[in-house]
């Protein structure tokens, strides 16, 4: 491989909520922002926001400056939340809108671009989910390296789609600047018949150290 590989240090993890509702979703998410978490991206796709008025607010003020929202964009201002997200490449923010701004690209060459208009984005999906078995990897690893050594994976490129405890090395070695954790956490907690979600707090640990 012929591109700078990054330092470890340099990664952010960013958690993303399930993408429904459940009882006990507060207070994991409270322990998760004890535990050092420090960008959650909020992610009800075709939900009332009143759902999501309600979980703000049972999580309170302290945890609102680290949280980034997809949709229902007006939460930003009301709740004073971290930022907004669109989920593609092109779509502006709302107009008059200022503050921070991430993206999704589903596409490499949806990067250069894309990053110009965002404070990261989101390159999506670099390995088969674990939440969605119908979507998978969208690029080979040579695309990728090609990508990486065009410079087009950088800081402000988070890997998104199958991340775990064994992909994040390829990952890091690409040079993206973080990782997005959704299915390999939330399937260690079901959601249906568990109340103790030690397992997910502990995992998410050992996702914190092997960044960090």
């Amino acid at each position: 491989m012929h591109f700078r590989k990054r330092t470890i240090a340099e990664m952010k993890l960013i958690v993303m909520t399930k993408p429904t509702f459940f009882v006990e979703e507060d207070k994991i998410l409270a322990n998760l922002f004890e535990e050092g978490l420090e960008n959650l991206h909020l992610y009800k796709p075709g939900a009332s926001p009143m759902y999501s008025e309600r979980l703000l607010t049972l999580l309170g003020e302290g945890c609102h400056s680290k949280i980034t929202v997809h949709g229902h964009f007006y939460l930003k201002e009301e709740y004073r939340l971290k930022g907004i997200h669109i989920d593609d490449a092109h779509t502006e923010p709302p107009s008059g809108y200022k503050g921070n701004v991430s993206r999704t690209c589903h596409l490499i060459e949806e990067l250069k671009e894309a990053k110009k208009k965002a404070n990261y984005v989101f390159l999506h999906s670099i390995f088969d989910s674990q939440t969605n078995v119908d979507e998978k990897a969208s690029f080979t690893m040579a695309q990728l390296e090609e990508a990486a050594k065009n410079g087009l994976i950088d800081k402000k490129v988070y890997a998104l789609g199958g991340m775990n405890l064994d992909t994040i090395k390829a990952v890091k070695d690409l040079g993206f600047g973080g990782i997005v954790i959704c299915g390999d956490l939330w399937n260690r907690f079901n959601i249906h018949n568990e109340i103790d979600y030690k397992a997910l707090l502990n995992h998410f640990e050992k996702l914190r150290k092997t960044i960090s």
